[in-house]
């Protein structure tokens, strides 16, 4: 029975002081930590209301510095974006442009076979829809027939290759087309030959 009472308090008496070592612990982190938080304190106190002044506005100039050179990116970027995007449609409507100028002859050539007298009806009816489903397409591509007769003569569009006196017809009026001309957005493929009133 004295053994065990004995060791109940060997026990109670191990606890105690481990329980005592716990605190002394605790208590030696908690003043390590106050006197970290007092030594930085202590440095910031050190320094003077017009240094602390001093350091902020320099780190605004370096916040500005870095914003700008953002915006600047940011603008570079958009004006790359935009230029490239430009130059895609400009080549886009290059290709167009090219391939629709190697058809206009075969249009001319049909223009030629519909003009045929005495032809076979059908023949002629099969032409004008190979023809204007032609048309079709390159309307589809943004490709379209130059204006001609009863329009004012426009070195831009057109190509003046007789004149005639008349005062039938008001001052550089278009009278005949001579030849069809096509352009594809704003870019002549061909220019419309005419005969324009002086």
């Amino acid at each position: 029975m004295k053994k065990n009472d004995e060791n109940e308090e060997s026990k109670e008496l191990e606890n105690s002081n481990e329980e005592t070592s716990e605190n002394v612990v605790q208590e030696e982190h908690t003043e390590e930590k106050g006197g970290q938080d007092e030594q930085e304190e202590q440095d910031v106190s050190d320094l003077s209301r017009e240094e602390l002044e001093q350091e902020i506005i320099e780190l605004k100039k370096e916040n500005d510095k870095y914003y700008k050179h953002l915006q600047r990116t940011a603008a570079e970027f958009d004006n790359y974006k935009k230029r490239v995007s430009k130059e895609k449609d400009e080549i886009y409507n290059l290709a167009i442009g090219d391939t629709v100028a190697k058809y206009v002859n075969v249009l001319d050539n049909i223009d030629r076979a519909l003009a045929i007298e005495n032809a076979d009806e059908k023949m002629l009816e099969g032409i004008a829809l190979i023809k204007k489903q032609m048309l079709e397409i390159m309307t589809s591509l943004g490709c379209t027939e130059i204006p001609t007769v009863g329009e004012t003569f426009n070195p831009e569009v057109h190509d003046a290759v007789m004149h005639i006196e008349s005062e039938d017809y008001g001052e550089q009026q278009v009278v005949e087309e001579l030849r069809k001309g096509y352009k594809c957005g704003e870019r002549v493929i061909r220019h419309a030959m005419v005969k324009v009133a002086n």
